[in-house]
């Protein structure tokens, strides 16, 4: 199993649609690696116990984690938010979410600055280099639950584009480090990880 992903087209119309091109240009696993994209797929049913979870947070220093829940019925000025969360931007930290339940789509920008969509359901879990332009929404269901981790204290601060200024985005733009990964295939063949090498290694 792996991630889907795809080119978007440049139509106006509700965020939440798949905004494929047609024909629709898909966009790889490995394509999305050499942007600095790390996922993985896991079991969302068991992730108050899953031991790969709590390896890949060990592995990766995730120590802070909290859950939020969007639903359209039920959260205060949901649109308002939806388009807040729509706005161009970038961390200064790593991105790290793991969708428990429902579906949603991140967005981000490749080498040339063209919009990738990556679409986002239950097990599903990536991280977001810092540095790297993006954006989220939810899709037409209007619906996830997702972990959000991160290493330390969290820092939720975003900052929207132009930010070229910071030193994490010149680092992000110019780090060939990070097209260095590998796959680890699990024994019962239900997911797999992307590591991403350090840049003391070299790419084969």
């Amino acid at each position: 199993m792996t991630i889907s992903s795809w080119y978007m087209d440049q139509s106006e119309e509700d965020q939440r649609l798949p905004h494929k091109l047609e024909p629709n240009e898909p966009v790889s696993l490995e394509e999305l690696q050499k942007l600095g994209v790390f996922y993985w797929k896991l079991n969302a049913d068991i992730y108050e116990t899953d031991p790969e979870l709590q390896k890949i947070r060990e592995e990766h220093g995730y120590s802070y984690m909290d859950i939020i829940t969007i639903p359209r019925d039920t959260l205060p000025n949901y649109e308002e938010k939806l388009k807040m969360f729509y706005e161009e931007h970038l961390h200064l930290d790593d991105e790290i979410r793991y969708i428990l339940d429902g579906r949603a789509y991140f967005d981000i920008r490749d080498e040339d600055d063209r919009w990738i969509r990556i679409s986002m359901d239950k097990g599903d879990l990536i991280t977001l280099p810092a540095g790297i332009y993006h954006r989220f929404t939810l899709d037409e269901t209007n619906y996830t639950k997702a972990m959000r981790l991160f290493v330390g204290e969290p820092v939720w601060k975003a900052y929207n584009r132009p930010a070229d200024h910071f030193e994490i985005r010149q680092k992000y733009a110019t780090d060939s480090s990070r097209a260095c990964f590998f796959c680890v295939l699990r024994e019962d063949s239900s997911s797999y990880m992307v590591v991403r090498l350090k840049s003391t290694l070299s790419c084969r």
